[in-house]
């Protein structure tokens, strides 16, 4: 096999989250170049995952059809067009129209890699292919918001989304090169209608995974789409280049994330999700305090919190789904994304009306929903609910 295929899908893991939360650290300046409410410009964000969500259960589909590397490496290619086309928007609209745009080619990406990972490597080696593209997909949502505000403070936004673009377009040629052709890859033609998704939706345990994967991803966008208006206003003023600055934290909680993985397998998918939801909801309550070390601590403990309520939701779909599997992925990467959409959306009359305190106390609600939700639906450990050999999990960044 091409020895650089892991870094291929390294690559591919990159390319697809580097634009997709690029403007959360542009919305106070896109509010104020556009003269727009904070609701409107987190539309920039709500449709980019909503792009997700919509497109998120066809591109396995298509792939299947049409081949892995090759949706793969048309994908990563329409995502930098769309992404470079994003400069040239003119008002607010075409701007949330090129992120929707951005969304839909993105599980082209993301779910094939997944698939391509699963049926290319060694079983043996999967999981060092699995954790390569993860800490691509990581690095990818932290650089494009690191690059998104440094680029903004020194240029304009228009550039943010040339050179993003032009990021992607690189991905796209090395992927085109580096990735090698499915050994045998076999169109499908078939379709299993509707019966399999119906059965997963009538199983309540994985009805409440598909539920607290979309709470863990809302409290996640909403925590991170408006603490950047709180942040750019008094007392801390900070400019786009300092809060794309912010997600260095986004680094510590990756890297805590595997470690606590050995841990919710000692103690359980319920009580993991319990303790690391738990967290999460102080560290966005310590961001109240107005003192800029105590808000970059609070987004610490939130961001590592979120991450590992992910993982124990990723970890019990595995367990719930008693058949079509990949087919159960995919749901969850719609209710998952659905999630962020909400997040980046309806936290912003929240924001109208009481500001970022208003925001945390919805930020809360969610969080100790989620919890509930785990509680009372998923199985007790010990309850009959075991994992089957070689399960597909959900495998997201964010």
């Amino acid at each position: 096999m091409n020895r650089h295929r892991k870094l291929a899908v390294v690559l591919a893991g990159f390319c697809a989250f580097v634009p997709l939360y690029a403007t959360q650290p542009l919305l106070p300046m896109l509010a104020r170049l556009f003269h727009a409410s904070a609701i409107e410009v987190s539309l920039t964000v709500t449709f980019a995952t909503l792009g997700v969500a919509l497109a998120a259960p066809l591109a396995g589909t298509i792939a299947d059809r049409f081949g892995r590397k090759r949706i793969i490496v048309f994908s990563a290619s329409a995502l930098a067009l769309v992404t470079m086309l994003a400069a040239a928007a003119t008002n607010l609209a075409w701007l949330t129209f090129f992120r929707f745009l951005q969304g839909v080619f993105t599980p082209g990406i993301v779910s094939v890699v997944v698939a391509y990972i699963h049926e290319e490597w060694e079983p043996s080696s999967q999981g060092q292919a699995m954790a390569a593209y993860v800490s691509g997909t990581v690095v990818g949502g932290f650089s494009g918001r690191f690059v998104s505000g440094f680029v903004a403070t020194h240029l304009n936004w228009q550039s943010v989304f040339l050179v993003l673009g032009a990021l992607n377009l690189a991905c796209a040629i090395a992927l085109w090169r580096w990735l090698p052709q499915e050994r045998a890859h076999i169109a499908a033609h078939s379709n299993a209608g509707l019966g399999p998704a119906l059965d997963h939706l009538r199983n309540g345990r994985l009805l409440a995974t598909y539920a607290v994967g979309f709470c863990v991803l809302f409290s996640l966008t909403s925590t991170f789409t408006y603490i950047n208006f709180y942040l750019a206003a008094p007392p801390f003023f900070l400019l786009p280049a300092q809060l794309g600055s912010l997600f260095f934290v986004y680094l510590i909680g990756a890297a805590i994330t595997p470690i606590a993985g050995r841990w919710i397998d000692r103690v359980g998918h319920r009580r993991a999700l319990t303790v690391a939801v738990s967290a999460g909801s102080t560290g966005v309550l310590l961001t109240l305090v107005p003192q800029l070390w105590a808000v970059i601590a609070g987004l610490t403990v939130c961001c590592t919190g979120v991450f590992i309520a992910q993982a124990s939701a990723s970890g019990y779909l595995g367990q719930a789904a008693r058949h079509n599997r990949a087919l159960a992925v995919g749901l969850y990467g719609t209710f998952y994304y659905g999630g962020g959409s909400a997040g980046a959306a309806i936290p912003g009359f929240f924001w109208k009306s009481g500001g970022w305190p208003a925001c945390v106390a919805l930020i809360v609600l969610v969080q100790m929903t989620t919890v509930g939700l785990a509680l009372s639906l998923w199985a007790k450990p010990g309850a009959g609910v075991h994992r089957p050999p070689n399960a597909e999990v959900a495998t997201s960044s964010f």
